[in-house]
């Protein structure tokens, strides 16, 4: 069983919370396990090549080869199962020890005992199982380890083996066995903090590129990074809004002409560091210019923005102004109009009034409600709250929408609407209670001026590259070129009964929701409004 998470942590059964990531884990076993291999073919190529120096003084010849040869067949098996992970890291980790310290024990009672040396070898089985094991597992393998080799000199001391015994040397050797446990342990210890700290800080800093990288692709202002030979290294989605290009170019030159030399002049005179790049059309593009200093290189971030959105921004400023003082005299005017609406109905029940007066009287009425109705909506306007934008399910939203608009304006005509809606219709970004005051003001004025007696009045909703769109089609003759330039202008109507502010509210409610209200008439010569709403799925972010 392969496992490649690095997040995997191998606990030892009797330690408590110590662990080691498992990538660091195998290869720490793996370097062990070269050691183990390279010290099993060290014993087993000196009996074969019959060197015995005076050091070793072998006691057993025969009982040397078995052990050597059996210490080699040992760590050839686990390294099969070490290659292909066929027990677990823990398991795999304790019998390397346990193998090493019964075999290392045997080959050194085969070697003349304590005083061949051989025990020494246990002190790196220990470090190596406080490093791949850690907790209180390397301790219990340092007595293992101990007792190991206590109980061979005492065997050795009980069957006469040796000329004489070394128990000084020996409990020295298990008390070394402790300490390069503990010590190793400590280490172990300190190192698995520091990969955790590592871990924890490489995390950080993928998650802060990839919040950045987010941030960058979903500006509305184009972001472009490059140096000083016009290469282009980074690119938002925006740079090819701008540009109306479907790649990023390799170079300046491959966005705009003019952008490059703007570019070339501000790195001639860094004090100008804004310029003005003309578009087709009316529309214009401000570039900033700013210098990105790095340790290898200096890049430079060239950032794009669309001047009429600044027109845009400032255009609604000074309205939310102009409406707050607009609201004031509104107020203002409410009083006195109540008061001549009051009169004008007194008069109109006075008995002596001739038919000419009455007349006068209906025509003060008339324009008092009209001129209320201008100060309702002029209200209602500076009352607009700002945008709380959601993502809506256009197709459903707009069933339900119907359903209460015919309860809520009892239409006569009936079926008034007929919707035709688009099954793969994308998700709308939009304010719901924006979206319900734009389709009452359009649905509204199809029912006043759309002719719906003709045939019901068509709502239809269709993608766009940009987003979904709403389109209401009516029968009306349509509107004529002189009042188009007009249409969305406000207390701009043609009708006596008008007040001129429900397409201005519609259009300002739209732009607020980077939504566009526009006019345009169908194949067919039928007037038709479209709403087009931003994609929720392709949201930018404002700055």
């Amino acid at each position: 069983m392969h496992i490649n998470n690095p997040k995997i942590i191998y606990p030892c059964p009797f330690s408590k919370g110590y662990g080691i990531p498992a990538i660091q884990a195998w290869q720490l076993l793996n370097v062990y396990y070269i050691y183990r291999f390279i010290l099993a073919c060290s014993f087993s190529l000196l009996f074969f090549l019959k060197f015995e120096p005076l050091s070793f003084s072998l006691f057993d010849r025969q009982m040397y080869g078995y052990s050597s040869l059996t210490y080699l067949f040992l760590t050839l098996a686990l390294g099969v199962c070490i290659t292909w992970r066929v027990l677990s890291y823990s398991l795999l980790a304790q019998l390397l020890i346990f193998t090493d310290i019964v075999m290392l024990t045997l080959l050194m009672h085969t070697s003349g005992g304590i005083s061949s040396g051989v025990g020494i070898l246990l002190a790196v089985s220990m470090a190596a199982g406080g490093l791949l094991i850690g907790g209180r597992c390397a301790l219990v393998f340092a007595a293992i380890a101990s007792l190991a080799i206590l109980s061979a000199e005492l065997y050795a001391a009980e069957e006469h083996i040796f000329a004489k015994t070394n128990y000084t040397y020996a409990g020295m050797l298990g008390a070394s066995y402790f300490a390069i446990a503990l010590l190793s342990l400590v280490l172990a210890r300190r190192s698995e903090q520091m990969l955790q700290l590592t871990d924890q800080q490489q995390h950080t800093i993928l998650q802060l590129e990839e919040l950045n990288q987010y941030i960058i692709q979903h500006l509305q202002s184009g972001i472009i990074i490059t140096d000083k030979q016009h290469v282009i290294h980074v690119a938002n989605p925006a740079v090819l809004r701008f540009s109306n290009l479907s790649l990023i170019p390799h170079k300046l030159r491959g966005v705009s002409e003019n952008l490059s030399q703007a570019f070339q002049q501000w790195l001639t005179a860094p004090e100008h560091n804004v310029a003005m790049l003309p578009q087709s059309g009316e529309k214009e593009i401000q570039c900033r210019f700013m210098a990105l200093p790095t340790h290898q290189q200096v890049y430079y971030m060239i950032i794009l923005e669309d001047i009429a959105l600044y027109n845009q921004r400032l255009q609604q400023s000074k309205l939310a102004s102009l409406g707050r003082l607009t609201a004031s005299i509104a107020h203002e005017i409410r009083n006195p109009l109540g008061a001549i609406s009051h009169a004008g109905q007194l008069l109109s029940e006075c008995t002596q009034l001739t038919s000419q007066d009455l007349r006068l009287t209906k025509i003060i009425q008339t324009n008092s409600d009209r001129v209320n109705q201008i100060i309702e909506d002029i209200l209602n306007l500076s009352k607009r709250t700002d945008s709380k934008r959601e993502k809506i399910d256009l197709a459903h939203w707009l069933n339900d929408y119907f359903e209460n608009f015919y309860v809520e304006y009892a239409t006569a005509t009936n079926p008034a609407f007929s919707l035709s809606l688009d099954n793969t219709l994308m998700p709308g970004f939009i304010d719901p209670g924006h979206l319900k005051q734009i389709m009452d003001n359009l649905c509204q004025n199809a029912l006043r001026y759309g002719q719906p007696e003709r045939a019901p009045i068509l709502i239809r909703t269709q993608n766009s590259p940009h987003g979904p769109c709403i389109e209401v089609i009516d029968n009306g003759s349509g509107i004529s070129p002189e009042h188009l330039k007009q249409l969305f202008e406000p207390f701009f109507t043609t009708s006596p009964k008008g007040t001129g502010l429900g397409l201005y509210i519609s259009r300002e409610l739209a732009e607020l929701n980077q939504a566009k209200l526009s006019y345009h008439l169908t194949d067919e010569n039928r007037s038709c409004f479209r709403l087009s709403i931003r994609d929720a799925n392709l949201t930018t972010i404002e700055i």
